[in-house]
């Protein structure tokens, strides 16, 4: 089946609001609601990538999400988070958190169910929800925990085990892992989900990834800390290559003809199951 890209050819998602979760202009959010909900719908949290210093959900998010997981019955928020060089990727994965704690705090007006969250996130937001997934800190710094998610569907990240892809990565990436991450071993340990998922963790991921080499390597280890650690995590890997590829799984995650969406649809059908 061929694949539909046209924006025309992409149903619009309705009640959109872009609501503030905290002070800074950056820190907003763009929400929808679940479509023909009859009670409180399960949240899928997006967080865009872009290097950890650009990106935005007006930009970085996909056509084919809203519309799609709305219909599914889910609600579905798509954020921003403040950039480097302007904050640090620390204060990035303390946004999640706090776009979290805005949602939930809210969920009585936006009709969302607080026991059935996932997060979900792209490339730089791959690894930042990983993050978060992984290193309670973040989730507990917006007084939350683990148990507020059930979730965390990585998406073509490579960038899990920072100081790996700071020495096996592409070159042309370096620069700006540098920016993002600094130069202290300690630090990119602290930043690096895979180094962080010794229990406790989210208690289920989902990691999907494209074929380029450093993003299955990268995928294929923080699935192998998850799983030592006893944590459920599945993994799936889709056609596509090079940043071509990278950027394909994103902008078609949702597409009904994308091979990747009945796989993400399943697992939301278990993890969000009662």
């Amino acid at each position: 089946m061929a694949l539909r890209t046209r924006v025309a050819d992409v149903a619009q998602a309705e009640g959109k609001q872009t609501l503030s979760y905290g002070s800074d202009p950056m820190q907003k959010l763009d929400f929808y609601p679940a479509k023909n909900a009859t009670g409180a719908a399960p949240l899928v949290l997006f967080v865009h990538g872009g290097g950890w210093k650009r990106g935005s959900k007006d930009n970085a998010d996909g056509s084919w999400k809203a519309p799609h997981f709305t219909q599914a019955g889910y609600a579905y928020a798509s954020i921003n988070y403040r950039l480097v060089p302007g904050a640090a990727v620390e204060q990035q994965g303390a946004d999640v958190a706090a776009a979290l704690r805005y949602l939930l705090d809210h969920s009585a007006s936006l009709n969302i169910d607080r026991g059935r969250v996932i997060l979900m996130g792209h490339s730089a937001g791959a690894h930042l929800v990983a993050l978060v997934g992984t290193d309670e800190r973040y989730l507990a710094g917006a007084g939350l925990s683990f148990r507020n998610v059930v979730g965390i569907l990585p998406i073509d990240g490579a960038a899990y085990d920072v100081t790996a892809q700071m020495k096996d990565g592409p070159r042309l990436m370096q620069q700006t892992y540098v920016q993002a991450f600094g130069t202290d071993p300690a630090r990119q340990a602290a930043l690096s989900p895979t180094m962080q998922a010794g229990m406790p963790n989210v208690r289920s991921f989902l990691i999907i990834h494209v074929q380029r080499n450093d993003g299955v390597a990268q995928s294929k280890a923080l699935q192998a800390a998850l799983v030592k650690a006893g944590t459920k995590a599945e993994r799936a890997g889709f056609p596509g290559t090079g940043l071509s590829g990278h950027a394909e799984i994103n902008r078609q995650l949702g597409n009904p003809a994308y091979p990747a969406t009945a796989v993400v649809d399943e697992w939301l059908s278990r993890v969000f199951a009662r």
